[in-house]
């Protein structure tokens, strides 16, 4: 079945260079790139996009993470897009994360964890006509 997701490339991948790497993962899988932007966001928009985290302790320095310097923001679509992109992004915490993903390959943070990806159908949906309200 073929679904659309959104994807986040982080500072922290923007910072280090690894785009490329990043996207190639994504397209090598047979995933399409729909829409994609380099730009950054502010507090507003990381409170709007983590909407369900923002009265967690944790979630302040996650704010200012997202924050601090450019990012892509990215749709893919291709079959099962959701679940392959989770599965390729690998474990949140990067120290846990399974070699050949992601994260297992190029993280080693909880919280710089290099990416993003939407956990489900509807957070999919959320998260592109947030980021993306002209698709």
């Amino acid at each position: 079945m073929s679904q659309r997701t959104f994807v986040i490339i982080k500072p922290d991948a923007v910072r280090r260079g690894l785009v490329g790497e990043v996207l190639s993962r994504y397209e090598a899988k047979g995933l399409t790139i729909v829409a994609m932007e380099h730009r950054t966001i502010d507090a507003s928009q990381a409170d709007e996009h983590y909407a369900e985290h923002v009265e967690q302790p944790w979630y302040p320095p996650l704010r200012d993470f997202v924050t601090s310097g450019p990012l892509v923001a990215a749709i893919l679509e291709g079959d099962e897009a959701i679940e392959v992109v989770r599965l390729i992004n690998g474990a949140t915490d990067g120290r846990k994360a399974a070699p050949g993903t992601i994260r297992g390959d190029l993280s080693l943070s909880n919280r710089e964890n290099l990416v993003h990806g939407s956990d489900s159908p509807e957070s999919a949906e959320r998260e592109i006509k947030l980021w993306f309200p002209s698709l």
